[in-house]
Parts: C-alpha cells; sequence; structure tokens
C-alpha cells in the first residue's frame, strides 16, 4: 500500500485525494500547508493521519512513500528536489516547473535518487485520448492542427477588482499559458514531436495591474508551431471562453474532438474521390464515423494508477527511468515529453517578455 502526502489545500488537490481514496493501492496519508492549523484540518477532513506545516517535516517522515504537489508553480521544483532528496517519489501537478532548466534538474535529482518523478498531465495518462491518438493513422500524414482550450477563471474576477491572486502573477510561475496553454502545448509534442519554430501571440494582462502580477501576464494567447509539410495552431484562454474542436487534419480525413483535457466524443470524417466539374470540385462516397469515447466522473484516476505502477516497479528493483507509466510508454517518455514542453512555453514566454524569478537565478531549495 503506497502512502501518499499532498502538498497543497486546494480544490485541485481535493480532487486527487478523492481519487486517491478511491484506489485500493494507495492511501492518502496527510496534507501539508504552511498554515499548521489548516495542515491538521485538511488532513482529519480527508481521512488522513498527521499534517504537516512544512515541506521538511513532510519529507523527514518515514511513513511517506511519495507526494503529491499541487502548491503553486514557483514552489513546485524547490519542494521536489527536498522530496526527493529525502526518497520520496514526486507526483508534480501541471506546469511540471517554471521553466526548463528547473524541470531538468528536478528529474537530474530523481533519476539519481532512483526514484519517480511525474508531470500530472491527466489527458496523456486517459484512455479516451489514446483512442483518439489510435485513431490518428486513419487519416494520413497530418498537415495541420488546431488544439484549443479556453475556461474563463473565476480568478480574473480579482484581476478586474485589483486583487492579487496566485493564478495570474510571475512570481508564483502562472499565466494563462503555464495553467491552461500546457494543455494544449503538451499534447501537440505528444503527437507531432518538437517543433521547428514557434510564433506566440499573447493577450497581456493590463499593464496597470502589473503591481499586482508583477510584471507582464499573459491570460490568453495563441501559438504557432512550424514541422516540415505541417502546422500546429495552439489557442488557449482563462479570460474568454472557448467552444470550438480540437481538430486534426490528414490528407485522407479529419479527427474533431470535442475536448483535449478530458475528451468525451470523435468525429472522423474520411475524405472520398476528389470529382473536378466545371465549376466548383466536391468529395465522392465521403464517411463519417461519431463516437463516444470512455468517461469518469474524475479523470486524476488514469495519472494515479500510472504513477504508482511506476512506483511499484521501481519498489521491485527496475531503475525508474525504464519503468512502464501505464501502457503508452516508459517514464523516460513521459520525462521527455515535460521537457519539451518545457521548453516550447520557455520560448513562448521570450517572445513576450514573460520572465519568471526562476528565468533569472538559481532553483532555491
Amino acid at each position: 500500500m503506497l502512502r501518499i502526502a499532498t502538498i497543497g489545500t486546494s480544490p485541485i488537490t481535493e480532487n486527487f485525494i478523492e481519487v486517491l481514496r478511491a484506489n485500493d493501492r494507495a492511501v492518502f496519508a496527510g496534507a501539508q500547508s504552511r498554515d499548521a492549523e489548516r495542515a491538521h484540518a485538511f488532513t482529519q477532513e480527508h481521512g488522513g493521519k498527521h499534517g504537516y506545516s512544512s515541506v521538511e517535516e513532510l519529507a523527514a517522515d518515514p511513513a511517506i512513500d511519495a507526494v503529491y504537489i499541487g502548491s503553486p508553480n514557483a514552489c513546485h521544483a524547490p519542494q521536489a528536489l527536498a522530496l526527493i532528496a529525502a526518497g520520496k517519489h514526486v507526483l508534480v501537478e501541471k506546469s511540471f516547473c517554471s521553466n526548463r532548466r528547473e524541470a531538468q534538474e528536478v528529474f537530474d535529482a530523481a533519476e539519481r535518487a532512483n526514484v519517480v518523478a511525474l508531470e500530472a498531465m491527466r489527458p496523456l495518462h486517459d484512455p479516451a485520448y489514446y483512442q483518439f491518438k489510435d485513431a490518428l493513422e486513419q487519416i494520413g500524414r497530418i498537415r495541420r492542427v488546431t488544439i484549443r482550450f479556453g475556461k474563463y477563471s473565476s480568478r480574473y474576477d480579482d484581476i478586474l477588482a485589483h486583487r492579487h491572486t496566485n493564478i495570474f502573477d510571475c512570481n508564483m510561475a502562472s499565466g494563462g499559458l503555464m495553467d491552461m496553454g500546457v494543455y494544449s502545448v503538451e499534447p501537440m509534442i505528444d503527437l507531432l514531436g518538437a517543433p521547428e519554430t514557434i510564433a506566440f501571440a499573447p493577450i497581456l494582462i493590463d499593464t496597470q495591474a502589473q503591481d499586482i502580477t508583477h510584471g507582464p501576464i499573459d491570460a490568453a494567447g495563441t501559438i504557432m508551431c512550424t514541422y516540415p509539410g505541417a502546422v500546429a495552431t495552439l489557442h488557449y484562454s482563462k479570460f474568454t471562453q472557448d467552444f470550438s474542436p480540437v481538430q486534426i487534419e490528414g490528407e485522407r480525413g479529419t479527427i474533431t474532438l470535442d475536448s483535449i483535457s478530458m475528451p468525451s466524443h470523435m468525429r472522423i470524417d474520411m475524405m472520398g474521390v476528389a470529382i473536378r466539374m466545371a465549376a466548383r470540385t466536391r468529395a465522392s462516397s465521403s464517411n463519417t464515423e461519431k463516437m463516444d469515447l470512455p468517461q469518469t466522473d474524475n479523470s486524476m484516476c488514469y495519472e494515479l494508477v500510472d504513477f504508482i505502477h511506476a512506483v511499484e516497479q521501481t519498489q521491485a528493483g527496475t531503475p525508474a527511468l525504464e519503468t512502464a507509466c501505464g501502457d503508452h510508454g516508459t517514464m523516460a517518455h513521459f520525462r521527455d515529453l515535460t521537457l519539451a514542453t518545457m521548453d516550447v512555453m520557455d520560448r513562448a514566454r521570450a517572445q513576450a517578455g514573460i520572465v519568471f524569478p526562476a528565468d533569472r537565478t538559481g532553483t532555491q531549495a
């Protein structure tokens, strides 16, 4: 039975504990918060045994095997490094770190300690995503990819009222790209690999709010990524609602997906033979297939199962990077996806002048 603690007491951490308590191969052991009373109350509320007021206290507890890190992005690297140094496995909420350099440092430390370090990127562990991915071979060579994910954040109401929020704060390595855009970037890299070039068009929070955002920070944006013979456009937003589907266009057909974060419906439109007529060209004998994809109330269950599986293999003697992370790759594969994703987001932020503290200095443990 894997004993897992959490860092953070936010709603996303509560969602994680929900699937953790439903899993018979792991147990929720306790939560860490800077507020000791909050840590103990949150732990008791969710059936844990011990609350922790510091990461150091959590790292020193031999009764903890692994930790889910659900704190702000800027805290991920120093917290993960402290836990890895104590021999703990870590499941780190997206975005994995503030930048690629930090992510590489965490993965290098995990490799030296032979522990699992995995980004909690839900779509890449979801059977619905892989059913979609398996269907791509039907549509031929991929030429255009459009991935969209936009949801209005209530935290933007804080910005409008000129109140500070961690969700839009350079010091917390947050903003639209790091919170929402990552859901577009990482699947794109999983599907197509790292792009040759990128061009980033962000929508920044108004300059008069920079005293509470601590610098330029984005709420929405579009990234255009080029590949040999193909292009991908990634759209994200935290201050509007985007209802458009994901679309993958191949030379033989097109696949549309209702959502990249939690896909539930897919449509495949195969092209027929092009018939050239006097005034127009039309397709003959085209075929459309619609299908429902596997669903669950809380898709964090899939990343948890894959994490547990990797940890159990490591405990049985397999080197952590060689362990299977579910049915879709080794830990090394998922590490490389995270690093390539952080690299694209670093390049995008550099074009927009969005700078985090970790971009200026080394990681502070």
